[in-house]
C-alpha cells in the first residue's frame, strides 16, 4: 500500500493542518494488528494466557512494561506467568535460597499478572507446577525463553497440547532432525535475536518487538523506560535504616559488585580499594558507603570486611524483600555497579549509576544514558574484573554528582 503525502496530513478539529504522519502511525499500528502471530479474533475468545520466561531481575525491568501494554490492549484476558529455575537442583539445602528469589516479592505486586508458577526449583516441584499448568488448558501459551529454546518450545507444547503455542526459534541444522521436529510443534515463532542481528538496539526496544510480533502491540519509546512503585512500608524501612546507620545528611554511595555469574563479577576487595580510594578524594571524604550482599555470601563479606577499618560503610542484603533493595537504592547520591539488575534498577529510581560492563551484551546496558556513565572493558573477552578502580575514579571525575 502506497501512502500519498496528502493522507499523511489529517485536518484537526479547527480545521487546520494536524501532526503529520499521524495516518502513517494509524496505518501501522493496524497492519501490526493484522500481521500478529496471535491472532486477535483468538484473543477476544481467550480469558487466559500463559508466557513461560527464564527470568532474572534485569530481564523483568523492561519485560514489565510489555505485560502492562498487553494488560492494556487485552483486559479481558488474566496473565499468567512461568518463571522457570534454571538453577533447579534437587540439592534440598539450596531450596530455601531459590524459594525466596527477590523477583517473586516484585511480581507479586504486579496488578496485571494474575498467577505465577514460582515453585519450579525443585524436581518435584517442578513436576506439580507442570501438572498444575496442564489443568489450566491454556488457550494460547506463549515462550519468551532465550536459552535453550528447543526445550522450552517442547515445554509449552506439553503443557497445551491443543493450544495456540509459539515459541522462541533458533536456526536448526539440517542434521539436527529432534530440534526441527520441536520446532515444528510450534503455531508460530519469533526468530531468535543475538546482538548482531540487533545493532544499535537496546534490549528493551527488542522485547517490545517481541510483543508487536506476537500482538499487534505498539509500545513507544518512552513507555519502555523502567518503572518501579516501591510500598510505604519498605520507603519506611530504607529512611529507618539510614538513620540507624548515621548517615544523616550525608552523601551515599551504594556499591554492589555481585552478579550471578563469575565474569560479570567484581571481587569485593576491589570494592574495599573503591571507598578508600573514594574517601581521599574530598568531594567523598565524608560520604556513607553502602556494599550490597546476596544473602548466601553474607558471612564471608562480613568476614572480609571485618580486617579493615571503613568508617560509615555498611554492608547490606535484601534478606526480607526483594522491596528493600530499591527503597535503600532510592536514597543514595550514587551507584557503582557490575552489569546486573541493581544498575537497571537504578534508572527505575532516578539515581545517577556508573555501570562495569563486559562487551558482549551491549544491548543490556542501562537505558537512560543522562544518568547512566558504562565502564567497558578493553577486549571482548576480558571480565568485569579487568576494570579497575581508577577508572572507576577517572568516570567520577567526569560524572557531576
Amino acid at each position: 500500500m502506497k501512502i500519498s503525502s496528502e493522507q499523511t496530513l489529517k485536518l484537526d478539529s479547527w480545521g487546520g493542518r494536524a501532526h503529520p504522519g499521524a495516518f502513517e502511525a494509524d496505518w501501522l499500528a493496524d497492519t501490526a494488528a493484522r500481521t500478529a502471530l496471535v491472532d486477535r479474533a483468538r484473543l477476544a475468545h481467550t480469558d487466559r494466557i500463559l508466557f513461560i520466561a527464564h527470568l532474572a531481575l534485569g530481564d523483568f525491568t523492561y519485560l514489565q512494561s510489555c505485560f502492562a501494554a498487553f494488560a492494556r490492549a487485552f483486559p479481558h484476558v488474566k496473565i499468567h506467568l512461568w518463571v522457570d529455575e534454571r538453577r533447579r537442583t534437587s540439592r534440598a539445602a539450596d531450596w530455601p535460597h531459590l524459594k525466596k528469589y527477590a523477583l517473586y516479592d516484585w511480581l507479586a505486586e504486579c496488578p496485571y499478572i494474575a498467577k505465577v508458577y514460582d515453585e519450579t526449583y525443585s524436581p518435584a516441584l517442578y513436576k506439580a507446577s507442570l501438572q498444575e499448568a496442564q489443568r489450566q488448558d491454556y488457550p494460547v501459551v506463549v515462550s519468551l525463553a532465550v536459552l535453550d529454546r528447543h526445550k522450552y518450545a517442547s515445554m509449552a507444547r506439553k503443557i497445551s497440547p491443543h493450544g495456540f503455542v509459539v515459541g522462541q526459534k533458533k536456526h536448526v541444522r539440517a542434521y539436527d532432525l529432534p530440534k526441527q521436529l520441536i520446532y515444528r510443534k510450534l503455531d508460530a515463532f519469533i526468530p531468535a535475536y543475538n546482538a548482531a542481528s540487533h545493532p544499535d538496539q537496546h534490549i528493551s526496544d527488542i522485547y517490545a518487538d517481541w510483543f508487536t510480533q506476537l500482538f499487534g502491540i505498539a509500545i513507544p519509546p518512552v513507555a519502555r523506560y523502567p518503572v518501579l512503585s516501591i510500598p510505604e512500608r519498605w520507603m519506611d524501612y530504607a529512611h529507618d535504616q539510614f538513620t540507624a546507620w548515621g548517615f544523616g545528611g550525608a552523601k551515599v554511595v551504594f556499591l554492589n559488585a555481585y552478579s550471578k555469574s563469575a565474569e560479570r563479577s567484581w571481587p569485593l576487595e576491589r570494592v574495599i580499594e573503591l571507598i578508600r580510594t573514594m574517601r581521599q578524594d574530598p568531594a567523598w571524604h565524608d560520604a556513607g558507603f553502602i556494599v550490597n550482599v546476596v544473602p548466601e555470601d553474607l558471612a564471608r563479606a562480613r568476614a572480609v570486611f571485618a580486617g579493615h577499618d571503613l568508617a560509615r560503610t555498611r554492608l547490606f542484603s535484601a534478606e526480607d524483600n526483594f522491596f528493600q533493595l530499591p527503597a535503600i537504592l532510592s536514597l543514595c547520591k550514587l551507584i557503582v555497579s557490575v552489569e546486573t539488575a541493581v544498575m537497571h534498577l537504578a534508572n527505575a529510581v532516578h539515581v545517577p549509576v556508573i555501570a562495569l560492563m563486559r562487551q558482549k551484551n551491549p544491548e543490556w546496558a542501562p537505558i537512560d544514558k543522562r544518568n547512566s556513565t558504562v565502564i567497558t572493558v578493553a577486549r571482548r573477552d576480558d571480565w568485569v574484573d579487568k576494570i579497575g578502580v581508577d577508572e572507576v575514579m577517572a568516570a567520577l571525575a567526569r560524572q557531576a554528582v
